[in-house]
């Protein structure tokens, strides 16, 4: 038991993440789009995919799959792979699964800030 004085502050708990928490945030970026892709929701830029919920069998519940590049998604496997995973069928896809039950806000929004980087770079490059 925790007597006073110990720590009197107020533990709040973590509020979940979302697609939605992905949308709110990737939402206040140019170009950024709520759609739809392989039947699912899905945030795009310029109609090119940014995130989505995935489909797959293979994914697991409560999982987005955000686009990144394969070098930076075998980074991302190395050293998160409670965080982030790849399942076979993405094996050709430049995209990495992230559980959203185990990221936190500030790297959630860092790593849609590099999906962003990477696909408005892609669609600026193709002009």
């Amino acid at each position: 038991m925790i007597g006073p004085g110990y720590n009197d502050a107020v533990i709040m708990p973590r509020s979940k993440i979302t697609f939605d928490t992905a949308r709110t945030m990737a939402g206040e970026w140019p170009g950024v789009e709520e759609s739809t892709a392989y039947g699912s929701r899905a945030l795009k830029v310029r109609g090119k995919l940014l995130a989505v919920v995935p489909t797959h069998r293979s994914a697991e519940p409560d999982s987005l799959g955000v686009a990144v590049d394969f070098e930076r998604r075998a980074e991302l496997l190395a050293a998160a792979p409670d965080i982030y995973y790849a399942p076979p069928h993405y094996t050709n896809y430049p995209i990495v699964l992230v559980r959203l039950s185990r990221i936190d806000r500030d790297a959630l929004q860092g790593l849609l800030r590099g999906a962003w980087t990477l696909v408005t770079a892609k669609t600026r490059r193709r002009r």
